[in-house]
């Protein structure tokens, strides 16, 4: 994992996760296929990070993004990790929940909207 300029990365053959803290963003590129789900640690951790990292706002409850538009495949293992990091948003409902995702990309449709009903005002954004 490696820090420039604020964001936080994890970088793999195929694929790269980056948190940028100044507009509470995690951008997933590429094809991410881990194998187990202990091999997603690193992502979870930056995950939390980035939790941790979402201003108060005021008036409204601040929001974090999970841009998955760029990423072409996820393999059962990373769903999973989703799945998990979903159900954790779940208890902080303090924190709105977005996920960019496309409907160019098969796999996206029907994983974020299972990912949706484990979290009902999770909102899903479809470029």
């Amino acid at each position: 994992m490696t820090a420039q300029l604020g964001m936080t990365e994890i970088n793999g053959a195929d694929y790269s996760v980056q948190l940028s803290p100044q507009n509470s963003t995690v951008v997933f590129q590429g094809s991410l296929s881990l194998g187990s789900t202990a091999d997603y640690t690193p992502i979870v951790e930056l995950l939390e990070s980035a939790i941790a990292s979402v201003p108060p706002e005021s008036g409204s409850p601040p929001t974090l993004r999970l841009d998955l538009r760029n990423l072409e495949f996820l393999d059962s293992s990373g769903i999973n990790m989703l799945s998990r990091f979903v159900i954790m948003m779940r208890q902080k409902p303090q924190i709105a929940l977005v996920i960019l995702g496309s409907e160019e990309i098969i796999w996206q449709g029907r994983s974020l909207k299972n990912l949706q009903r484990l979290m009902p005002t999770m909102q899903v954004e479809w470029a």
